[in-house]
């Protein structure tokens, strides 16, 4: 997708702010463990979800689409292997996987694909098949998983704290007769909302938005409507924008206590972000950058929002550390900054330094990953 961009505008009006990317994949993959019609509104218009659609329609998944709402009915799985030319394509493909090894037993998977933005494989996923009575059987980049004999009490701690192995390992537990303890788990507003679907499924989860999970496995799942929640991270994105550009602009969303962590940095920079009855109201004055930025894993700053960080960096006084300790490729897009005349040293792929402000001059750019562009 080709964009054309005139700067020297200050941002002004009023955005509605979409459904959460990061939730609607693991969501429609929920959708998959019900043979009941499933629901769910407030979808983002994204590629991630055209994508999933096809593989959908792929394995013998009925999906409709109106306006900002899905309609899928998993009846019927007639295909257990899952298409290498997506799979390529998106990297939360994985969180298919799980659903399909509890609805038909087996499941055949190409490595996923996705933004490259460092070494990021799946063998917390596959520790946790494992762990939960499933055997692998690997060729080269392809999978072949099969439930062996699923457990009737499980416990796992989870060696690091990934959002989608936690979102899989959910899916994976939340159908069947045993009990499943799972320690040292992602907590982000996204697995909230997946907990919150699956609950409303039928499911029974306990300890949602904590780091320790107890899932109650149960028999059947019923079909539901479930509403994704708002992009905390659409709503940092759209503020910096208006913060850089000296405008001001109304943000309309529902979320607001997801986004403590994040209102807790951009204020540092000197961003306003004034709370209203349907959202927000964002000014910013004299932007100044505080001394650094590390992301952390939830509720500390997410990693996805480190990119446009330093963007901010760039138009704002002073100089600051960003340090993303999560993906070693992150940072690789600052390049691109340079040459637009950014102020900017790579202390080392984890962190750089940024000084600002810096008159940024246009360019034709290639973005890496979807959160650089």
């Amino acid at each position: 997708m080709k964009y054309i961009i005139e700067g020297g505008r200050k941002l002004k009006g009023e955005v509605k702010i979409s459904g959460n990317k990061n939730s609607i994949l693991p969501c429609m993959a929920a959708a998959l463990l019900t043979q009941e019609e499933v629901i769910l509104k407030n979808v983002p218009n994204i590629s991630d979800v055209d994508i999933f659609i096809e593989i959908f329609k792929y394995l013998g998944v009925n999906v409709e689409r109106k306006d900002s709402s899905l309609y899928i009915n998993a009846k019927k799985i007639f295909n257990k292997s899952l298409p290498e030319n997506l799979v390529s394509k998106l990297r939360a493909s994985i969180l298919l996987v799980g659903p399909i090894l509890k609805r038909t037993g087996e499941v055949n998977f190409h490595f996923p694909g996705g933004d490259i933005i460092g070494k990021r494989n799946i063998q917390t996923h596959l520790d946790g098949f494992i762990k939960l009575g499933a055997k692998i059987i690997k060729n080269d980049l392809n999978f072949h998983i099969s439930l062996d004999r699923p457990k009737k009490k499980i416990s796992i701690f989870m060696d690091e704290a990934s959002v989608t192995a936690t979102e899989n390992l959910i899916l994976t537990s939340v159908l069947g007769n045993g009990k499943t303890d799972i320690r040292n788990t992602a907590s982000e507003p996204h697995i909230i909302d997946l907990c919150n679907m699956l609950n409303k499924m039928g499911g029974k989860i306990k300890g949602i938005g904590t780091d320790n999970l107890e899932i109650t496995g149960v028999k059947k799942l019923r079909g539901a409507e479930f509403t994704i929640g708002d992009d905390f991270i659409e709503v940092a994105t759209y503020s910096i924008a208006a913060a850089i550009t000296k405008g001001e602009i109304k943000i309309i969303c529902n979320t607001k206590t997801d986004l403590v962590p994040i209102i807790n940095i951009l204020e540092k920079f000197g961003i306003k972000l004034i709370p209203m009855k349907d959202g927000f109201l964002v000014k910013s004055g004299r932007l100044k950058s505080p001394e650094k930025v590390i992301t952390s894993i939830w509720p500390g700053f997410p990693t996805d929002l480190m990119s446009v960080v330093i963007v901010l960096a760039t138009q704002s006084e002073g100089v600051i550390l960003c340090h993303d300790w999560m993906y070693e490729s992150r940072m690789f897009f600052v390049d691109k900054l340079i040459s637009m005349g950014a102020d900017i040293t790579i202390a080392d792929p984890h962190r750089v330094l940024v000084r600002g402000p810096s008159r940024l001059n246009g360019r034709v750019l290639e973005t890496p990953d979807i959160r650089a562009g």
